[in-house]
């Protein structure tokens, strides 16, 4: 019999041991649960979307235009300036005859 009552002691201590084993892991189980409801969801990809295709050929046409544009305007200036510099060596010029005649 004492064959019997040492088993059944440690029976007995093995399953308080399990019972507290599985109050851990539902206390465990119950926290994570709470944790988990007090954080917000985040979406899985905050990734912005990419741009399409014609997206990319609007911005390259409008940057050609852009650059061709650029092009005219240095383009006249550049005569503009040119037309500036003739107009003051042709004005000094006239005014270096003038100041030779008096």
């Amino acid at each position: 019999m004492s064959d019997a009552i040492e088993k059944a002691v440690r029976d007995a201590v093995e399953a308080a041991d399990n019972t507290r084993q599985v109050e851990q892991i539902a206390a465990i189980l119950a926290v994570q649960q709470l944790l988990a409801q007090q954080q917000p969801q985040q979406p899985a990809c905050q990734h912005q979307q990419g741009r399409s295709t014609g997206d990319w050929l609007g911005i390259g046409a409008a940057v050609c235009v852009g650059g061709v544009g650029l092009a005219f305007a240095s383009i006249a200036i550049a005569i503009g300036a040119l037309s500036v510099a003739v107009l003051a060596l042709v004005l000094r010029s006239i005014w270096q005859d003038a100041q030779k005649k008096r």
